[in-house]
């Protein structure tokens, strides 16, 4: 069975979890990180030797970093039409799997800690300000691209929607500024049908 360690309000093992759902994986998660703590034992650091997570167990095959266990996952047990096997689809999906991970969340997240886990006293206020405006910019880019298409690679959803969709919702559910972005919102509710991207990244943000 695949194993997953990671608290579910993680953003990085919501992806991971959102993913199993839409494949149907039979799996287990085990509660790690922050106040669970786990990661922090001594044994762990030979699961995962930067004591992060999500890490998953795939009987017997350990692997971190979440959207590397995103593309494993998708292309272990997605359909074809899932994960592209083209070689230029299959760059086009990383890109923007990648996109979200080392553009959006340089953005997302320091604005996240500070709206969310930052009593307001302490809150930087001139950063949540310049990340807002940062966050409508690479929305804007992610609106633009979903104008004449109903998910990122195309008609149907495939992995490549699966970070960014975690962070678009994140996005939204923060109290900052949201530009309106049609094709954007109209991607957002088909995320939501069927039921494992509400289930798993809708949560309150904490």
């Amino acid at each position: 069975m695949l194993k997953i360690w990671g608290r579910a309000n993680s953003i990085n093992v919501q992806k991971v979890l959102w993913l199993a759902d839409e494949l149907n994986l039979n799996y287990e998660r085990i509660d790690a990180g922050l106040q669970f703590g786990v990661n922090d034992q001594p044994w762990f650091s030979s699961v995962n030797p930067n004591r992060t997570i999500p890490t998953i167990d795939d009987n017997g095959f350990i692997l971190w970093e979440s959207n590397v266990i995103v593309r494993y996952l998708a292309k272990r047990y997605g359909t074809s039409d899932f994960y592209l096997a083209d070689l230029r689809q299959e760059a086009l999906m990383e890109q923007w799997m990648d996109w979200q991970q080392t553009t959006v969340m340089l953005d997302l997240g320091p604005l996240f800690l500070n709206l969310i886990r930052t009593p307001e006293e302490q809150q930087e206020k001139a950063l949540i300000e310049r990340t807002s405006q940062q966050m409508i910019r690479h929305m804007a880019i992610l609106n633009t691209h979903l104008s004449d298409r109903d998910y990122i690679l195309g008609s149907s959803m495939t992995a490549a929607d699966i970070p960014p969709g975690a962070a678009v919702y994140r996005w939204y559910a923060l109290d900052v500024e949201h530009s309106d972005f049609p094709a954007l919102n109209a991607w957002y509710e088909r995320l939501q049908t069927p039921d494992a991207y509400s289930h798993h990244i809708m949560q309150p943000l904490s």
